[in-house]
């Protein structure tokens, strides 16, 4: 489990796989100059509820994997998470879509 850190204020734990989607997503936003909102649902032990950020480029972000290795990519969850970005709700953690050829949208980054 990585963890995300935002302006040293806020943090959440993510499983380093949906780590790395939403850095990717959130780079690729920011490169952009464009700021948006971004949602997770809190873990129970912080009372069940949900946090949203507003992530501009002025923020300081922390990524922080757990593990060594760069997970695989699945372009299929770049795109759906990039939907989510874009829409006036912003990022929202959602889950990784199942596809037929799930092997052939997976890329490996760095």
């Amino acid at each position: 489990m990585g963890k995300f850190i935002y302006n040293t204020q806020a943090s959440a734990t993510f499983d380093d796989r949906l780590l790395a989607h939403l850095q990717i997503v959130m780079g690729a936003k920011l490169r952009r100059s464009e700021a948006f909102f971004f949602t997770w649902k809190d873990d129970v032990s912080l009372g069940n509820g949900r946090t949203t950020l507003w992530v501009h480029a002025g923020a300081s972000l922390i990524f922080k994997f757990s593990g060594s290795r760069q997970p695989q990519i699945n372009r299929a969850w770049l795109e759906a998470l990039t939907d989510t970005a874009n829409s006036p709700g912003g990022l929202r953690v959602i889950r990784e879509p199942q596809t037929a050829d799930t092997a052939d949208e997976r890329v490996l980054v760095g």
